[in-house]
């Protein structure tokens, strides 16, 4: 049985907590309160960025369970609002000094647990959120170990949210990987098509060459490829809306006797190319599953052909119990965006291409690239944040809007980084038939 508080007190001791907070922090911030009410967060607060909170039960679900994933289950249900700006703006916005931290720990402890003890027992009503991962019909959503994984539904869970949600964020050709800006003004749209560019000659491709792209997406590169580097092309995806989007995209462009898709798991393909890519890929299929992974390509791969894996990777950790941790910020990506997914330092990934029987020749951070990226896709999905609510609801806007702001504060901080690793199979002794320098990557368009 709770203690009756009262809605006044609530409301006075809310209101009295943040106005002791606001002089520290100095944010342009404010708070709106179940009643209306506004308390600024900063003395030159303008009133532009505010956080609506439905209901004391907001304060008492974080008193209770201060996490992460109390406070995206409160966003995702409507009980946290974010008005007047996308979430990257307000990340910003929330950013203090040392010197304010420092003014923060000064407040005391005990007034505080005084001005919160009202919440302590208020609840918010329906906060569960119905777009996780079906751990019941579908099993492990982390998947470490293969007898645990599903791939299939790892993939259709989040890529099938559809095409038309994708297509509020991504650019014209629906590439969802990293940019690549040879100028950092450069837009969205042309970022994606030097990427697509620079990837094909990192690959080398020449007329007439087998090229292979493991999990196409939308059909971005093997297309181009095709386009501007006269290539047999093909792709392999799991996802039934991705190989729709692709397949019609071929024949749309006349392209059906160059480039072909195919839904199947990269596990169970069979063929010999003389390129392959793997974009935004290796990181859907888990640490423990890399040898088996990098096997399979190296085996369909003729000898001194060119391999590219671009992906996302974390930092190295110091023992095997930290690497081994999943950080609050993953098990939200897990549970509601991309079950069945790992990251892991570059170096891993480069140790098992060589243990694979690939040369690395080429090693390119691109994490920048991917703030920047991100940055675009959050700022786009924001704009159009009424058709992607009829689409998808708004439950699950949110959580794609938390996810694609996290992921663009990850990628500006360097908490999680993406590389390209070029390597050749290395099936015998001599040279690798590689250039002597890079300048086949810069040449003149």
């Amino acid at each position: 049985m709770g203690i009756p508080f009262s809605a006044k007190t609530q409301l006075a001791s809310i209101t009295e907590v943040l106005q002791t907070v606001a002089g520290p922090l100095d944010m342009n911030v404010s708070v709106r309160l179940w009643d209306g009410s506004v308390v600024p967060l900063g003395e030159n607060a303008d009133g532009k960025l505010t956080i609506g909170l439905s209901g004391p039960g907001v304060i008492g679900s974080l008193m209770r369970k201060p996490s992460l994933e109390t406070l995206v289950r409160l966003y995702a249900t409507g009980h946290i609002d974010f008005d007047g700006g996308d979430l990257i703006e307000f990340s910003e916005a929330f950013r203090t000094e040392r010197s304010n931290r420092q003014e923060l720990k000064k407040i005391s402890k005990s007034m505080l647990v005084k001005k919160t003890l009202p919440f302590m027992f208020a609840k918010t009503k329906m906060a569960d959120v119905n777009h996780g991962f079906d751990t019941e019909k579908s099993g492990d959503m982390i998947g470490r170990s293969e007898k645990d994984r599903n791939n299939t539904d790892y993939i259709q869970f989040h890529y099938d949210v559809g095409n038309d949600f994708y297509k509020l964020f991504l650019d014209e050709e629906m590439q969802y990987t990293c940019g690549y800006f040879t100028n950092w003004n450069n837009s969205l749209a042309q970022a994606q098509q030097d990427k697509l560019d620079m990837i094909c000659r990192k690959l080398r491709l020449e007329p007439g060459e087998r090229m292979l792209d493991i999990g196409c997406g939308w059909g971005g590169l093997i297309c181009h490829a095709a386009k501007n580097y006269g290539v047999k092309a093909h792709g392999v995806t799991l996802s039934q809306e991705q190989h729709d989007f692709a397949k019609a995209k071929i024949e749309r462009l006349g392209l059906t006797d160059q480039v072909s898709v195919e839904i199947c798991d990269y596990a169970d393909h069979q063929g010999t190319y003389d390129k392959i890519s793997s974009i935004g890929m290796s990181e859907h299929i888990g640490a423990a599953n890399y040898p088996r992974y990098f096997n399979k390509i190296n085996s369909m791969l003729r000898d001194r052909g060119i391999m590219l894996n671009h992906a996302i990777a974390r930092r190295s950790k110091a023992t095997k119990r930290a690497a081994a941790r999943i950080r609050p910020e993953r098990k939200f990506i897990l549970k509601y965006i991309f079950p069945g997914s790992e990251l892991t330092p570059v170096g891993t990934t480069t140790d098992q291409m060589e243990n694979s029987g690939f040369e690395v020749h080429d090693v390119e951070s691109w994490r920048e690239h991917y703030a920047h990226t991100t940055r675009f896709w959050c700022q786009n999905l924001h704009a159009n944040k009424e058709k992607a609510i009829e689409l998808v609801g708004p439950e699950r806007y949110n959580l794609w809007a938390a996810y694609l702001a996290g992921a663009s504060g990850g990628f500006t901080a360097g908490s999680i980084k993406l590389f390209q690793v070029v390597a050749t199979k290395r099936a015998g002794k001599g040279l690798s038939g590689m250039p002597p320098t890079r300048e086949h990557l810069y040449r003149a368009a």
